[in-house]
């Protein structure tokens, strides 16, 4: 939602770099941990660009994160992701091997019948991860999310997209049809009812082409993607215990990005409605309503894979389908993530993660 990625990061960060079991105990992976000697988001922050599109170090945790509901010449469906972690281990900055800066990437494809991914993870410090805003430029290894801005615009505006893992690669070129998003209030996100929170942006108006490679075969896509740009040092309540986030594009053009964290009082929800030209309108407390609708059998565990998605004051009831049942992410912490499609009040394809199964 984009908390998204929280549980990821500082788990697989602790997994990898042997943090004691105490730093990863408050929360849904240690999210409602205090956030003591790092920055915290502050209501009323006017985020900057392209300056925000950038490493926050004095920052806990940030990521750079892209879905794709992509299709080829011959009409058969597949879903693409990427993602950039950042996680600080300490509120310093140094340089070299001493850097307190970690970072991991996903990378996958999902077909219908299948599901591929890879993950990496990096030390900040030595250049084998990393961000610069301008000329904006973010990898880890050979995976890649270049800018190619034309003079003026925005240095998301245009970007080339790049991963490869075992069985698969992709190549993909995204340009914007659309503005940024600020979420929430004026991008200040609040996660919980204890007013945890992030600063959180996104761009969710791209238009995709390019190939992807699985198993030596080259297929050319289409489609559209979202991005999602979050930040924040302690961005969950101590109780949440995972969460269910959708990011959706109806075929009216208009966008809808809505998430509920699990807690012992029902959850936190919010939703934000986007016209078709970038417009937000942040809905109020009450105006979402998730359901699910059928569990499926993921591995050893349980996952609700379709739901009921309402926004009544919207006008807006549908129910989603997975593409595949099975998208899911068997990383260091594993988790539910996956392209849908929607029918009911409105059509269309978009995003779905799930956490905490």
């Amino acid at each position: 939602m984009n908390a998204r990625g929280l549980l990821v990061v500082l788990v697989s960060v602790a997994t990898a770099i042997s943090v004691p079991a105490a730093a990863i105990s408050q929360g849904f992976a240690g999210l409602g941990s205090t956030a003591e000697g790092f920055a915290v988001p502050r209501p009323g922050i006017q985020l900057r660009f392209p300056a925000d599109h950038g490493p926050h170090p004095e920052f806990r945790i940030e990521w750079w994160y892209i879905t794709a509901n992509l299709e080829s010449e011959e009409g058969t469906q597949y879903g693409v992701q990427w993602t950039l972690f950042r996680a600080a281990l300490a509120p310093k900055t140094e340089g070299g091997w001493s850097d307190p800066q970690v970072w991991m990437g996903h990378a996958a494809i999902t077909a219908k019948d299948r599901h591929l991914l890879a993950e990496k993870l990096a030390r900040g410090g030595v250049g084998q991860a990393g961000v610069v805003a301008v000329p904006f430029s973010a990898w880890i290894d050979d995976w890649e999310m270049k800018g190619l801005p034309k003079p003026g615009a925005d240095q998301l505006d245009k970007v080339s997209l790049h991963a490869t893992g075992k069985g698969f690669a992709y190549t993909l070129e995204l340009s914007a049809s659309g503005p940024l998003v600020l979420q929430g209030d004026q991008g200040y996100s609040v996660k919980s009812a204890e007013r945890q929170a992030s600063y959180y942006y996104s761009q969710p108006f791209y238009k995709v082409s390019g190939s992807l490679d699985i198993d030596g075969k080259t297929v050319r896509v289409s489609g559209k993607a979202w991005l999602d740009r979050e930040w924040s040092s302690q961005p969950l309540a101590k109780d949440q215990t995972g969460w269910e986030w959708f990011s959706l594009h109806l075929d009216s053009g208009e966008k809808v990005m809505a998430f509920r964290l699990r807690d012992g009082r029902g959850g936190y929800m919010s939703a934000n409605w986007i016209s078709s030209d970038g417009k937000p309108t942040p809905l109020p407390p009450g105006s979402l309503q998730i359901t699910p609708l059928r569990t499926a059998r993921v591995g050893d565990r349980n996952v609700p894979v379709a739901w009921r998605v309402r926004i009544p004051e919207r006008g807006f009831d549908v129910t989603t389908s997975p593409l595949n049942d099975h998208a899911w992410m068997a990383t260091t912490t594993p988790y539910w993530e996956g392209p849908i499609s929607f029918n009911g009040s409105a059509g269309g394809h978009g995003y779905l993660e799930m956490t905490g199964y």
